[in-house]
């Protein structure tokens, strides 16, 4: 986890608090919705103190330590001038909401099996880096400027140090563990620090001394130049051992929301708060499961169990940890509201905050059944023609899909069931209603579209009813970053359009196989010597599923010069490729005669035709009559450059 040294603000008329045990922290003081906390100043020999204690440890989902050489090496200069590095937020343990495992902070040599007082949430890179420089033997376990594992100890030049303060920045120097440093592939030794005698030789002292008082007398007493002992421990050891640290403190009355609310907003340089990490941590605390089977539940490894049977299925190589718990939090929030008899029944959601509210019984009840539902909803997506996450129109619309699954168990499978299911679903991605915020329609989905599935209701659902989709789009779908461009691609492909020259009809496998994509049917350099407009040739009208051999056959050529083409690697006759044409919504004659104003008016009708069947309503019509490039004109497409380069 990222651990940036930012500076952080006293509150106004806040005292500083410097103590030399363990803080017990004031209560937050809440004013409506928002939050107070106490921001004390705590010597680093305290927080020092509490890591190698097991007072002082991590919450599970923190991320491994994973600070190189050199910012650490920086961190010491900060700590020797005295410079603030920012503060750490600590979170009182005991909490009844926040149940997170522990874990002692690696290289503090804190009891694996002690209990502690505080968690760190933020600090983590600075304080596991400050432990490991400054106490025991000084070894951190880092990494070099390639990446490459390494151990290093840091030491002080003394000499160099009181030259004054900006001499500090070159003072502090890294040695390897064994406190000689090589050239030369390791035949020349620059610089020999791993004995007391060499070290107070060459005046190097070894920062993991510093806030160890009767060692670091120890160690001055052997320098040759006592004086320059003395001005050593008066300018830079003094004052470094009475450096302070701000921290934010939150009580054990702190919910999980809040947690992570107050973590992304205070570590701004690093990355916010997962629920998943978060819920791995609190499952694995969960005294209940533990008492059962005598282990920690791990989410993670679970997780990894069913993202490994995800594969099977490539579209949903996009569904998250984050999808999973969602579906799982739905059904869990529903049970609940239909178990409640209070005149104001808990919500069905599938917010953050209720993510978070999750019980690993919640998350074991349903664990199976949303798994069995994303693999039934991988299957559904590939019976649309949908065969990968590059032509996945929404990944956020697999959750409530996999929902409805669980709610309607086996009676999804029905003819009757599946077709209304294949309505709302194009519906969604046509409409282009799950680009934005989604929780509520995933709601809205799964309280609606079962009950109208089913037959139970003729009132169809909101998915449904508010799509609309409106001919003059077809002219603005130009790119995959549009659903509806990829929902129109996999309708094409389910309608029966077949490889121009491979004897295939694309499914699964041969999607795969033949590197299939989207492409221009009149060719981009074409388009661009005939001078038509961009937003008419690489629009969704122009563009047709191909495999990749044939493409390379259509090149930059007319229609009709490289039909000829066609007619030849096919061993087709011309009646015949224009049948094979025809299952594109193509105009043979059209293409034939290099005309794009009938090719675009005929494959503009097709379409409509393709997602009227498929929304089951009418297409507004506001295109109809006007001149293409007239239509064209009106949107703004600067910026949205065409992803298919294939001439």
């Amino acid at each position: 986890m990222s651990d940036p040294c930012a500076s952080i603000h006293m509150h106004p008329g806040r005292r500083a608090l410097t103590r030399s045990t363990f803080p017990v922290a004031p209560p937050l003081q809440r004013r409506g919705s928002e939050v107070a906390f106490d921001t004390p100043q705590y010597n680093l020999a305290d927080y020092l103190k509490w890591t190698q204690n097991g007072d002082l440890q991590l919450p599970d989902f923190q991320r491994e330590y994973k600070w190189d050489d050199e910012r650490i090496r920086q961190l010491l200069v900060t700590v020797l001038r005295g410079h603030p590095m920012g503060a750490v937020m600590l979170l009182e343990t005991g909490n009844d909401q926040v149940r997170f495992k522990p874990k002692v902070i690696t290289g503090s040599g804190a009891p694996q099996d002690s209990s502690p007082r505080w968690l760190l949430l933020d600090g983590q890179q600075r304080l596991t880096s400050l432990t490991q420089a400054l106490t025991g033997d000084g070894v951190v376990g880092t990494r070099d400027s390639r990446g490459k594992l390494i151990e290093r100890r840091y030491f002080v030049d003394i000499r160099m140090a009181l030259e004054g303060e900006d001499r500090i920045e070159e003072a502090v120097v890294s040695v390897p563990a064994d406190g000689i440093e090589r050239t030369d592939f390791g035949r020349k030794i620059t610089l020999d620090v791993s004995t007391r005698e060499r070290q107070t030789a060459q005046g190097f002292f070894p920062v993991n001394l510093i806030f160890g008082e009767f060692e670091v007398m120890r160690w001055l007493y052997e320098l040759e130049d006592q004086s320059l002992g003395q001005r050593f421990m008066n300018e830079i050891l003094a004052p470094a051992s009475r450096y302070q640290i701000p921290a934010i403190e939150l009580d054990k009355t702190t919910s999980k929301a809040a947690v992570a609310t107050v973590f992304e907003k205070v570590n701004t340089g690093g990355m916010p708060l997962d629920v998943f990490e978060l819920l791995t941590s609190t499952f694995a605390g969960d005294a209940n499961y533990f008492n059962s089977t005598g282990k920690d539940f791990r989410l993670k490894d679970d997780w990894d169990e069913v993202e490994q049977e995800f594969r099977n299925h490539p579209v949903l190589a996009a569904s998250k940890s984050t999808d999973f718990l969602q579906a799982i939090t739905l059904l869990a929030t529903r049970k609940r509201n239909r178990e409640s008899t209070s005149s104001r029944p808990p919500a069905v959601s599938a917010k953050r905050e209720d993510v978070l509210k999750l019980e690993l019984s919640d998350y074991l009840e349903w664990r199976d059944k949303v798994k069995e539902g994303f693999l039934w909803a991988g299957r559904f997506l590939t019976d649309l023609c949908i065969f990968d996450t590059r032509f996945l129109p929404y990944s956020t619309q697999i959750v409530p899909l996999a929902v409805i699954r669980v709610l309607l168990g086996s009676q999804a499978d029905a003819l009757g069931v599946t077709a209304k299911l294949q309505q709302w679903y194009w519906s969604g991605v046509l409409g282009e209603l799950y680009g934005s915020t989604t929780e509520t329609r995933f709601v809205r989905d799964i309280e609606q579209v079962p009950v109208w599935a089913l037959g139970e209701t003729d009132v169809a659902p909101g998915t449904v009813t508010e799509a609309g989709f409106s001919e003059v789009r077809l002219y603005s779908l130009r790119t995959r970053n549009a659903a509806a461009y990829k929902g129109i691609y996999a309708l094409q492909i389910a309608q029966g359009a077949k490889d121009w020259i491979k004897n295939h009809r694309f499914d699964l496998q041969t999607h795969k196989d033949l590197a299939t994509d989207v492409h221009h049917i009149f060719p981009k350099a074409w388009a661009r010597a005939n001078e038509i407009d961009a937003a008419l040739y690489d629009s969704i009208i122009n563009k047709t599923p191909l495999a990749a051999e044939t493409n390379r056959a259509i090149g930059g050529s007319a229609p009709s010069s490289y039909l000829a083409r066609v007619e030849k690697n096919s061993h087709l006759s011309a009646a015949e490729v224009d049948d094979v044409l025809r299952t594109h919504g193509i105009d043979p004659v059209a293409l034939r005669a290099d005309d794009f104003d009938a090719h675009v008016e005929h494959r503009r009708k097709f379409l409509i035709g393709l997602i009227e069947g498929a929304m089951g309503k009418r297409v507004q019509r506001d295109a109809e009559g006007r001149d293409a490039a007239d239509v064209a004109a009106e949107f703004d497409l600067s910026g949205d450059t065409d992803d298919i380069d294939d001439d």
